[in-house]
């Protein structure tokens, strides 16, 4: 498989890390849960989180098509007793256009979440300041919805464990995009509004302040933190930077998302 990232980071699991990461890969293939005590003595720290999500990532049969940011808001990371974010790397035929169509069969214990999903329209680099994020970037309303490897995973599972489980990547459904300058400048981006209905009923709404106050800082400190690691964000890749609200389980029926500031909204239909 080739992946869409170059790095300079030296992988160094251990023989029980490594087969921590295929278990993680049978697991998806499987839809049969891992238990967190089985392997949470395995990985204890962040480096060795991330090597065993880039070998998770290697041995799935797609190539990646961007990441998504978890813990943004100081809810989740007391949640997961982490001080900043984290990330996972998203495949590309993960990656779906609204109206999209999703079967639960598919998933594990996927719950669901209000997002902007960005895509960079050149390679963005560490230096980025958030004006030159607004310039380099398109924006769309999205879904995403995270799933984990573990059973039970929401919401104690460890942060290392979360790390390694590809930040519980799943899927993430974007719709139209425009030019993220268009809405007109940082500021704005901290101040859109949107609202989840699930077949047609109002559950909850929430704000893009929620996302470390900016979706922006939230594109900005994944660049930054894949740099750290010898990792670059490319051009044509997306982000998913981080939900609005409080997830809660994906069900069957019809999921919309309504934004302002002419972001419109975004749809997923699962059976």
């Amino acid at each position: 498989m080739t992946q869409n990232t170059t790095t300079t980071q030296t992988t160094t699991l251990t023989y029980d890390q490594k087969e921590f990461a295929n278990e993680l890969a049978e697991a998806l293939q499987s839809k049969k849960p891992l238990l967190e005590d089985d392997w949470t003595n395995l990985v204890t720290d962040e480096n060795s989180a991330y090597q065993v999500q880039e070998a998770f990532t290697d041995l799935k049969d797609d190539s990646v098509g961007g990441y998504k940011v978890s813990l943004t808001s100081k809810q989740t990371q007391d949640m997961f007793d982490s001080n900043e974010p984290l990330y996972g790397a998203e495949m590309t035929n993960n990656f779906l256009k609204s109206t999209a169509v999703v079967s639960l069969k598919n998933l594990m214990e996927p719950l669901v979440e209000v997002e902007l999903c960005f895509r960079t329209k050149e390679d963005l680099l560490p230096t980025d300041s958030l004006e030159d994020l607004l310039e380099k970037t398109t924006v769309a309303p999205a879904l995403e919805v995270p799933d984990s490897r573990f059973s039970n995973w929401f919401p104690s599972l460890s942060k290392y464990m979360v790390m390694s489980d590809g930040a519980v990547s799943g899927l993430v459904v974007y719709g139209d995009e425009k030019d993220t300058k268009t809405l007109g400048s940082v500021e704005a981006l901290a101040n859109v509004s949107a609202t989840l209905f699930h077949d047609q009923e109002n559950l909850k709404s929430g704000k893009s302040s929620e996302v470390l106050d900016n979706p922006l800082k939230s594109l900005q400190w994944l660049v930054k933190k894949l740099d750290s690691q010898g990792k670059r964000l490319l051009k044509g890749q997306r982000v998913s930077s981080g939900t609005f609200v409080l997830p809660p389980s994906l069900t069957k029926g019809t999921w919309r998302a309504d934004f302002d500031n002419g972001l419109g909204s975004v749809n997923l239909q699962v059976n």
